[in-house]
């Protein structure tokens, strides 16, 4: 028996390449952790090709933690170079199940990196700096970083496992030792924020706790803010299921087809009665800008004349709006422009028709409309305009008043940032050139950040 030493794919690759070459059979050989093989003399390796369908599986396999995972790979390979050319397209064969097996669930893993890390604040870091502590199931670590170098890339973070730890300083993607869950930082401000968006976004009408415990494993819940509020959602699900058969009739979801074309969704729109605003609104006032906008401006709903004529920000606000952003570089053609409510609402006094505030309600049932948006453009910004926008993607919880012009991680976006609606600048009287000013000093900070995004991708 050979006893070969194998650490990673490329390790256990040139092994396999040497070991073929001199004939080994892979019941001759024993796979074990390490750094150094004894391997035997080989022969020329000139003419060994192999379908790059295998090497492609390979690489992912060779994440998964199961130590049988080179046995069972150098046992395809040594089928597929002695005959059995085609020996992955067989399904039913038991080591070809066994590795789609083992790449399923790296891929599952993966996914569930990307969806459940968190990143934390660390107090007092100058520049800011974000570390996060997960613990995946397989050693996926360096494969998914470059995913969050990506998708982060203005910030500067560390993500910390138990095997790997992944750096990014804006420029270089680096790799560390791994570091224990008791070494990772701990709260910060930004998970109230996320058990404030988890809370609003809860169904209790649609609760299946097996699904939720597969989709969003118990080993997981200690890294994720908002699985400590899930025992008192559940436990007041049947409550607030009775509160909202009182209170909300409807949503918009049954009305979103399933689909990201943001075209289809527009031409679903006009079909929408998750609330009641529609049976008052003379249309649905859907988003406008390009399908893949670098940028997302969300406003509250649209205004008497954006309802009339059904174009998101043509009235006095979204004029405003234009002019501001031509002040400030910011091209509003390359802009999608949208409302967190899509149906005007108003209340009528003698003639004229006034903006209502939406209710909670209203922005919860019309919340879906909003991040199929989003879910369709992939924003590198979502920029929230006024208090509604900004709640209804962050949670009630938000306030302009403390948190206006700071830049957040957000799962529609790279980033999230909010400043006042402009409509607050037309009310403001006496305050309105003051108001304009601090408006475009906003404008001028979230363009620059555009560009570092934009530099950093």
């Amino acid at each position: 028996m050979i006893t070969v030493p194998v650490t990673d794919y490329d390790s256990w690759r040139a092994a396999a390449i040497q070991l073929l070459a001199a004939g080994k059979s892979p019941n001759e050989i024993v796979w074990q952790a390490g750094l150094f093989a004894d391997l035997p003399e080989s022969g020329p390796t000139t003419g060994l090709t192999v379908p790059r369908a295998f090497i492609e599986l390979a690489k992912v396999v060779a994440l998964h933690r199961d130590v049988s995972r080179w046995f069972v790979l150098y046992r395809v390979l040594y089928r597929i170079v002695n005959g059995e050319r085609d020996l992955l397209k067989i399904d039913i064969d038991g080591d070809v199940r066994e590795l789609r097996l083992m790449e399923k669930a790296v891929s599952r893993d993966m996914h569930k990196m990307k969806a459940f890390v968190r990143f934390r604040r660390i107090p007092d870091s100058e520049p800011e700096v974000f570390v996060a502590w997960y613990r995946p199931d397989h050693y996926i670590t360096e494969a998914v970083a470059p995913w969050f170098s990506r998708r982060f890339g203005s910030m500067r973070w560390s993500i910390l496992t138990p095997d790997r730890s992944a750096h990014w300083d804006l420029e270089t993607l680096s790799f560390g030792p791994g570091v224990p869950r008791s070494e990772a930082p701990g709260e910060d401000v930004l998970e109230d924020l996320w058990r404030d968006y988890y809370r609003s976004i809860f169904n209790p009408a649609r609760v299946k706790i097996k699904a939720m415990r597969a989709e969003m494993p118990v080993r997981h819940w200690a890294t994720l803010p908002e699985t400590q509020i899930i025992p008192d959602l559940l436990a007041q699900a049947d409550t607030r299921v009775v509160q909202m058969a009182k209170t909300q009739k409807m949503s918009a979801l049954p009305f979103i087809p399933a689909t990201r074309n943001l075209g289809e969704l527009r031409a679903a729109a006009p079909g929408c009665r998750g609330c009641d605003l529609y049976e008052r609104a003379t249309q649905i006032v859907f988003g406008e800008g390009p399908k893949d906008a670098k940028v997302v401006m969300v406003g509250e709903q649209p205004g008497d004349e954006e309802d009339v004529k059904g174009h998101p920000f043509i009235g006095p606000a979204g004029r405003l709006l234009s002019k501001a952003m031509h002040e400030t570089g910011l091209d509003r053609e390359k802009i999608y422009v949208t409302n967190a409510v899509k149906h005007f609402k108003w209340i009528e006094r003698g003639k004229r028709r006034i903006h209502a505030k939406p209710s909670g309600i209203e922005i919860s049932a019309c919340r879906p409309w909003l991040e199929a948006e989003l879910a369709s453009i992939e924003p590198e910004l979502v920029v929230c305009l006024g208090a509604t926008a900004a709640q209804s993607l962050m949670g009630r919880d938000f306030r302009i008043t403390t948190e206006r012009g700071k830049f957040f991680p957000h799962r529609w976006a790279k980033e999230l940032v909010a400043t006042i609606h402009p409509s607050a600048i037309l009310r403001a009287q006496d305050r309105v050139e003051e108001e304009y000013s601090l408006f475009l000093k906003d404008l001028r900070i979230i363009a620059a950040r555009l560009r570092e995004l934009e530099k950093a991708s």
